[in-house]
């Protein structure tokens, strides 16, 4: 019965992560897209930011100062898809909330223009089209920091057997000042800070405690060991270990 009753909890705590883009405060702007090579390239930040604000929106680039007292997980990430195509260029935007979820996805812009620079700000401006007829305004709703994943994952040992072995992860300190929040991003993660920037960036090995690690331009590696994470790596021929505060 004890088992029926917290899957019921666990269940309606899981629907009550449905999420708009009204429940968050600001949208933060990469400078960079996957498809582009150097920061702000065709001034693609640039016109994010300039559509955003259009769409009712407050935005900042991952490298500007966000407000005292904004959690990052009311704010939005947004990101920018290009959807290969043979003579248009065609791009469609995405909002992802704190733990990469998609929480919405606009319509498809196009462009015929070869010139990459008027292409990307017409399929740019055409894929916020529908991101204007959203008619966003901030709706004051404060967003959980409990990730939808955390309840995912509790529910399915909780459903097998009230015994299950939880295998031990290395131990998060939430009021550490160096504290890094995990992204999930296609072939692992990006670590970023409160600020939010993007300090460190992991892909994915064959276990789940260690990662290939790149900070700073430094390749390393990401191992827990001892209930604590370790950034690892070769200084003139000298093993450096640094331990990092990340929460998954």
């Amino acid at each position: 019965m004890k088992i029926k009753v917290l899957l019921a909890l666990l269940f309606c705590s899981a629907i009550g992560f449905s999420q708009s883009v009204n429940d968050y405060k600001a949208v933060i702007i990469p400078l960079k897209y996957d498809f582009i090579k150097t920061d702000n390239q065709y001034r693609l930040a640039t016109l994010t930011k300039s559509n955003l604000l259009k769409a009712g929106f407050e935005a900042y680039y991952t490298n500007e100062q966000i407000p005292a007292g904004i959690d990052r997980c009311e704010l939005l990430y947004i990101d920018v898809k290009r959807d290969n195509a043979f003579l248009v260029t065609k791009l469609f935007i995405q909002f992802k909330d704190c733990y990469g979820k998609v929480i919405y996805t606009s319509e498809t812009g196009k462009s015929r223009e070869k010139d990459y620079e008027v292409a990307y700000k017409e399929s740019l401006e055409g894929a916020f089209v529908s991101v204007i007829a959203l008619h966003y305004k901030y709706n004051g709703k404060t967003v959980s920091s409990t990730s939808p994943a955390v309840v995912a994952q509790a529910v399915t040992p909780v459903a097998a057997v009230a015994s299950t072995h939880v295998e031990e992860k290395p131990v998060v300190n939430l009021s550490d000042p160096n504290l890094l929040y995990a992204q999930p991003t296609e072939n692992g993660f990006q670590l970023i800070d409160k600020t939010p920037k993007v300090v460190m960036k992991l892909l994915k090995t064959s276990r789940a405690d260690s990662f290939i690690a790149i900070k700073d331009g430094i390749q390393g590696s990401l191992n827990a060991k001892d209930n604590q994470w370790y950034f690892e790596y070769y200084q003139n021929d000298k093993l450096i270990s640094e331990k990092v505060s990340v929460k998954f």
